[in-house]
């Protein structure tokens, strides 16, 4: 098949004048004269053998084949625009917000996943716990904590239900306290402070000494790790621990903390890349939805 010549710049000019309804404020946008545009629109119609606009001493108007062509183009050039929208957009990384323990000990380690999916499409995680404006921080999308049935924006997309659970180490797991309560000072991060309180209503158990408050989830987690406490967290947290051993479920359930993880994105329409990484999010967290808390090993003896 033989290929078509486009005379660009003719069908851009024409396109100009179908948008402004004139050749003075089309030559205005184009940049050029008056008679350019006039010389222009001359050689469509020259070419399709038809006229396009109907000219007169106060007023310019589309003839009917020109409205019809004018609004093919119109459909043509925002394809066209929009193409050149995503394959910029391929070049710059998704921009994800997210909480710090969330993104090191969920998103962080499933992103290989998504890259091997997806590998055109890179990834910036940063991190913050304060209210995040995506416009204002030049960030793409965000992950923040809010009550289940209190989407944070309209936008938004419910990834996870926050549970919590009590972990130790082995060496205050097996301590004789357990049987009485949680071994140890209670650790937890400023950001969830009110999870311990949460947890004993639930087990049950007297209010305990204020917890210890890390900056962070994760801070509280390594703390927990070096013996120095129980740790209150998500049993998705601290996988890797359970499965090596170095930490053990105090508890056979977890507990819904009331709020959850909320996928925020922007209004309207948004990026084929963005669109990407949020149903991949949104799919990484519905198939790990059913994952309950391990039980506590029993002790020896």
């Amino acid at each position: 098949m033989p290929r078509l010549s486009l005379p660009l710049e003719s069908l851009w000019a024409f396109h100009i004048v179908a948008e402004t309804g004139s050749i003075t404020a089309a030559a205005a946008v184009l940049k050029v004269t008056q008679p350019a545009v006039s010389r222009r629109l001359r050689e469509l119609e020259a070419g399709f053998g038809c006229a396009l606009v109907r000219r007169s001493a106060n007023a310019l108007r589309l003839t009917e084949p020109g409205e019809r062509f004018a609004r093919e183009l119109r459909d043509g050039f925002s394809k066209i625009e929009a193409a050149m929208r995503n394959l910029q957009a391929q070049d710059a990384p998704l921009r994800i917000r997210a909480y710090t323990t969330w993104a090191l000990r969920w998103l962080i380690p499933r992103l290989s996943g998504f890259r091997a999916l997806h590998p055109g499409i890179d990834v910036e995680v940063t991190t913050s716990t304060a209210a995040v404006d995506l416009a204002r921080d030049g960030v793409d999308a965000a992950i923040r904590t809010a009550p289940i049935d209190a989407p944070p924006t309209p936008a938004a997309r419910r990834l996870q239900a926050v549970m919590i659970a009590p972990f130790a180490a082995p060496s205050l797991a097996d301590s004789p306290r357990v049987a009485a309560g949680l071994p140890g000072r209670l650790l937890g991060s400023r950001v969830r402070a009110g999870d311990w309180m949460r947890w004993q209503r639930h087990a049950g158990l007297a209010a305990n000494p204020s917890p210890l408050l890390f900056e962070s989830t994760t801070l509280a987690i390594q703390a927990a790790l070096e013996g120095l406490g129980t740790v209150i967290c998500s049993p998705v947290f601290v996988q890797e621990e359970l499965r090596a051993g170095r930490l053990r479920a105090l508890s056979a359930d977890s507990v819904m903390a009331g709020d959850c993880y909320w996928l925020i994105l922007p209004p309207g329409r948004i990026s084929p890349a963005l669109r990407i990484f949020a149903d991949w999010l949104l799919h990484e967290a519905e198939v790990e939805a059913p994952a309950t808390t391990p039980r506590p090993r029993r002790r020896r003896g």
